[in-house]
């Protein structure tokens, strides 16, 4: 039978990962933010090692560093940030994508670094993909505000994909879209870059911004608040794991959908 270090060394050396990398993720993953020293002493992998890892790290979406003084803290990443790596790979090592789900809980068990309350960032098209896909792993209903077509950031191709991933599994969502999306949707049409398919299991309703006015995307699932945003050639996402906020901003969108009606404009 594995042991949880051997299970997870395996499934990390099939991403093409060194085993060092799956000693130092669990390390951080089971005693916390660390410095090299720290991390090094209960790795078990000496410190020049881990400072040419450093980047394969990041690389991989694995770790996040913060700098505290002069000293670097690096941090465990959410394992589900595997699904960059697999995207990219996807043809070769597509049947990884199953096992993800037996590693998370297998690094679950044990743990000393769930905190409560954990807010992630994600930088650039590849973070908002990354912010959807965590999406897939819904166990209730999804809850949403749109005033733009997620395509322009994510690109048509990878929407299609997520499309058929979300019907797939059988999600159900609500939308809440106001007259901006509607636009954007029209846009996206004539540049090629929408598509006149609608999500089954999503239900569609508008609301006009003199009810609600939206700055930007916003996603609601089990206990995370997901934030999408662009501009100018910036591109970004906040996501927020805190069971209370997600209460409360469920509770906001109860009333919001109640002032909205069904969409017929796309």
């Amino acid at each position: 039978m594995l042991t949880d270090t051997s299970a997870v060394r395996n499934y990390f050396a099939k991403l093409g990962l060194e085993h060092e990398i799956a000693d130092i993720y669990l390390a951080l993953h089971a005693q916390g933010p660390q410095t090299i020293s720290e991390l090094s002493r209960n790795s078990k992998v000496e410190r020049t090692r881990i400072y040419r890892l450093i980047d394969r790290l990041l690389e991989s979406n694995l770790i996040e560093v913060e700098t505290h003084y002069k000293r670097g803290i690096i941090k465990a990443a959410p394992i589900a940030n595997l699904h960059i790596l697999i995207t990219q790979k996807e043809q070769e090592l597509k049947s990884l994508t199953d096992e993800l789900e037996l590693i998370q809980q297998v690094l679950a068990r044990n743990s000393m670094s769930s905190p409560a309350t954990r807010v992630q960032f994600y930088h650039g098209p590849e973070g908002i993909r990354q912010m959807l896909w965590n999406e897939l792993g819904a166990k209730g209903e999804v809850l949403g505000y749109a005033n733009r077509i997620l395509e322009e950031a994510t690109g048509k191709k990878y929407m299609e994909r997520w499309t058929d991933e979300f019907e797939s599994r059988k999600l159900r969502a609500r939308i809440l879209l106001n007259d901006d999306f509607i636009n954007s949707w029209k846009d996206g049409k004539k540049h090629g870059i929408g598509t006149d398919r609608r999500v089954k299991g999503m239900a569609y309703n508008y609301i006009p911004t003199s009810v609600f006015k939206m700055t930007h995307l916003s996603d609601l699932y089990d206990n995370v608040v997901g934030y999408y945003h662009w501009k100018d050639g910036e591109v970004f996402g906040v996501e927020i794991y805190n069971q209370e906020v997600a209460d409360a901003q469920r509770q906001l969108f109860e009333i919001l959908w109640e002032k909205s009606e069904p969409c017929t404009n796309f």
